[in-house]
C-alpha cells in the first residue's frame, strides 16, 4: 500500500511541477508560442497521463481491498466466526455454512450482477428500471437503496 501511495504522490508532484513549468515558459516567452512552451506543454500532457494512471492504480487497489474486506466479513458472518458485538443481540438464525460454499455462492452472485449490469440478463425478461444500482448486502450504504 505504501508503494501505491508513494507512486501517487510522486506522480502528483511531477504533474504540479510540469504545470508550473508551463506557466514559467509562457511568462518568459511573453505569452508567445515557442519551442520552450511547446516542450513544457508536451511534458505537462505526459505528466497528466502518468498521474491519471497512478490514480487508476490506486483506485483499483482500494476497490480490491474493499472487496476483500467485504468477502472476509461475509465469510465471518456466515460461518459464525464473529461473536455478537457489545450491545448487539445475538440471534439464533440459520446454522453456519462452509466458507468454501459461501465463496462459491458469492462468486456466482457477483457474476450475475456483472451480467445484469451489462444487460445480458434482461433478454426476454422484465426489466427493473426502478433499481439504480445492484444491491450488495455486504456494504451498509447499499442497504439504503
Amino acid at each position: 500500500m505504501d508503494n501505491i501511495v508513494d507512486a501517487l504522490n510522486n506522480a502528483y508532484q511531477e504533474f504540479v511541477s510540469a504545470a508550473a513549468s508551463v506557466l514559467e515558459a509562457k511568462e518568459s516567452s511573453g505569452a508567445q508560442k515557442t519551442a520552450a512552451t511547446d516542450a513544457a506543454l508536451e511534458n505537462f500532457k505526459q505528466r497528466w497521463e502518468l498521474f491519471r494512471v497512478a490514480c487508476d492504480q490506486a483506485e483499483e487497489f482500494v476497490e480490491s481491498v474493499k472487496q476483500r474486506i467485504g468477502s472476509e466479513c461475509l465469510v465471518d458472518e456466515a460461518t459464525g466466526s464473529v461473536a455478537g458485538k457489545p450491545g448487539q443481540a445475538v440471534t439464533a438464525g440459520l446454522p453456519p455454512i462452509s466458507a468454501v460454499r459461501l465463496e462459491q455462492m458469492s462468486k456466482a452472485v457477483r457474476w450475475l450482477v456483472i451480467e445484469l449490469q451489462h444487460g445480458s440478463g434482461t433478454a426476454g425478461g422484465p426489466s427493473h428500471s426502478h433499481v439504480s444500482a445492484p444491491f450488495d448486502a455486504r456494504f451498509s450504504e447499499d442497504a439504503a437503496q
